[in-house]
């Protein structure tokens, strides 16, 4: 495995650092003249060198650990696994937001006219059709890195561009039956379509904080 640009460039920091260190302390023997003091600006040099090392070890090791952790795909198998991680993870937060700020309140008639907190849950779910339509679009993007996922998604792509103006719909309280079957049939065709590519997705109910983001 390479070794990362910022270990390099440590490394390279770690070597001036302890010539400094070492160099100070050459110099203040020389000055200093006594025995005494020569040994103790020697001593707290190696010292001052090894206390920078060792910083330099550790800030190594972590580096190396982190470039291990990060995902690199580079094969086609390591790619489209890969994909398909994306895939379920943003179709999940989809599916998770649909049904919990949109589905759900809608059968529990929380958006009709005189409903307790109707405002408030019709402002949800304006955020929640706007953010479950971007994460839809970032599942097909995903969908394209693997070829079974790919074909298997290809037929909702119409499905999931309809929903794009839904989340003002409800906002403003104007989305009625049919608009809140779209969102349940898309969801579910891309559940279906998962499944049947070995990606299935679960849902993932997003805050509302992160439907606001």
């Amino acid at each position: 495995m390479s070794i990362p640009r910022t270990v390099r460039f440590r490394r390279a920091c770690t070597a001036v650092l302890l010539s400094c260190a070492l160099l100070g302390g050459a110099t203040a023997c020389g000055a200093g003249g006594g025995r005494g003091r020569s040994e103790d600006v020697s001593v707290a040099a190696a010292a001052s060198a090894e206390a920078v090392a060792a910083e330099a070890r550790a800030a190594e090791v972590a580096a190396v650990e982190e470039a291990a952790a990060t995902p690199s795909p580079s094969t086609s198998a390591e790619k489209q696994k890969f994909a398909k991680t994306r895939f379920v993870a943003n179709a999940g937060l989809a599916a998770g937001a649909a049904y919990q700020w949109i589905i759900k309140p809608y059968r529990d008639g929380k958006f009709k006219k005189g409903a307790k907190g109707r405002t408030f849950a019709l402002i949800k779910a304006g955020l929640a059709g706007a953010f479950a339509y971007n994460r839809l679009k970032a599942a097909l993007d995903n969908a394209k890195g693997d070829p079974l996922l790919s074909k298997a998604i290809a037929p909702l792509t119409g499905g999931i561009e309809s929903l794009k103006g839904l989340g003002s719909k409800l906002r403003k309280g104007d989305a009625g039956d049919a608009d809140i079957s779209s969102f349940a049939d898309v969801i579910k065709g891309v559940k279906d379509a998962g499944k049947s590519a070995g990606a299935e997705v679960t849902d993932k109910v997003p805050s509302v904080s992160q439907l606001g983001g």
